[in-house]
């Protein structure tokens, strides 16, 4: 299930939850929220970076330290290790 961030519309009163804005997990098929579900504010979902698809550094280090091993084709049926 996706995570959405939530925030207080600007000049609305609201809770240090909503005013520091917030993360709810819910499912695409359920609406958004409209309130807080603390002090009843009016909120509006905020827009995020994901973290899909991060730098290939990034995961070929992880694979690394995790033990895999990784090959890159040289010809027909030849194969060099990377790590």
């Amino acid at each position: 299930m996706p995570i959405y961030e939530y925030t207080k519309n600007e000049g609305e009163f609201g809770c240090p939850y909503c005013r520091d804005g917030f993360e709810v997990i819910r499912k695409l098929s359920d609406p958004a929220l409209a309130q807080c579900p603390k002090c009843s504010a009016e909120i509006h979902k905020l827009i995020s970076v994901t973290a899909v698809g991060a730098s290939k550094s990034g995961f070929d280090d992880r694979a690394k330290s995790a033990g895999f091993t990784k090959l890159k084709k040289l010809g027909s049926g030849e194969y060099e290790k990377q790590y």
